[in-house]
């Protein structure tokens, strides 16, 4: 993978203020540093979305003590940003907000005005109500916090009930519901300022979303063994463009021009899995990324994978993923409307 050339993506400020938990910060971190560089590490499967640039700020540049003791140091002062994130905060509902973040609400005002998209996780939309930047629209916070808000701040039409509310002029306020929302934001953010596609590889890396259906719906297709026989490789180029074909393994065999038996040796020993087996993952992951990028009814998205019985491509996707394609197709396709929010 070349860093190098990959295109600059947005710079993404993540606040820590002395009322800030941690793990939404480190999670952000973590989320956006991996996007358009983990997938590629794991899978092999190249791509060209642009780097986001994430750095954890405080307002002078100095370690800030949070809520639970852990104090954050962070990488520079509050400066230019794209993006800016405010996660969730220990809040006393006794003490008034006013006066808390002087320094951080003048400067979330400025990004503001410069063009920049501010967010926040949970509790941290007391920092945007009280900046005055949620006057006049939708937002959402933790349940929690919900009536402190409506009463201190009612201008901000609050919905707590939802999880995520893009909200103002471009979308360029967006407000998440509970403390895990910061998994939800930073799907969107991923899916907006990268691409959708790129988002869904996110979701697959983290496993974010539901998990009591394991990890199999989650999973991707590994990088390819290394190996030095170059029929093999030739093989395999040649499968990646004609997987969907008919009786594809005997074709395989013919285009090798080895006899059946020593082929079936060597494409295992090359690859680790049967000729059958192989062009079936190939087939499952075209049919997954049909089921996340389109509308395509499931039995024609069998019928372009390379399966003639849409009755037996639904129990082989359900052994191989875990899932129908239908539950498949609900659990990410989603993420192909969010780039289109912005």
């Amino acid at each position: 993978m070349n860093i190098e050339k990959k295109t600059a993506g947005p710079r993404i400020a993540l606040v820590a203020l002395p009322e800030s938990t941690p793990a939404a910060i480190y999670g952000l971190y973590e989320v956006f540093l991996s996007a358009g560089r983990t997938w590629e590490q794991l899978t092999g499967e190249p791509s060209d979305v642009p780097l986001m640039t994430p750095r954890i700020v405080t307002a002078d540049g100095a370690p800030v003590e949070t809520a639970y003791g852990l104090a954050i140091t962070p990488h520079e002062a509050m400066g230019e940003a794209d993006i800016v994130i405010v996660t969730d905060l220990v809040l006393d509902p006794d003490r008034p907000f006013a006066g808390l973040w002087t320094r951080q609400i003048e400067w979330l005002r400025e990004r503001y005005a410069a063009g920049a998209t501010v967010c926040s996780v949970c509790t941290g939309t007391a920092v945007l109500a009280e900046a005055g930047l949620l006057d006049g629209l939708e937002a959402t916070t933790h349940w929690s916090l919900a009536d402190l808000l409506r009463h201190n701040y009612p201008e901000v039409r609050l919905a707590a009930q939802k999880i995520l509310v893009p909200a103002g002029p471009e979308h360029r306020i967006i407000t998440g519901g509970g403390a895990t929302a910061w998994e939800e934001l930073a799907l969107y953010l991923v899916a907006r300022f990268c691409s959708p596609a790129e988002a869904v590889r996110i979701a697959k890396i983290f496993l974010f979303g539901d998990h009591s259906e394991g990890q199999l719906p989650f999973a991707g297709v590994q990088r390819p063994r290394r190996h030095d026989d170059a029929v093999i490789s030739e093989i395999q180029g040649w499968i990646a463009d004609n997987y969907h074909r008919a009786n594809p393994v005997a074709a395989m065999v013919e285009q090798s021009r080895l006899a059946e038996r020593t082929f079936m040796r060597r494409f295992r020993a090359a690859t680790g899995s049967t000729p059958m087996e192989y062009v079936q993952t190939m087939r499952i992951e075209e049919a997954k990324h049909l089921l996340e990028t389109t509308e395509a009814a499931i039995d024609q998205v069998a019928i372009e994978v390379g399966y003639e019985d849409p009755n037996f491509f639904r129990r082989l996707f359900k052994r191989r993923v875990g899932v129908t394609p239908a539950r498949y197709r609900q659990r990410f396709s989603k993420l192909r409307l969010l780039g289109g929010r912005g």
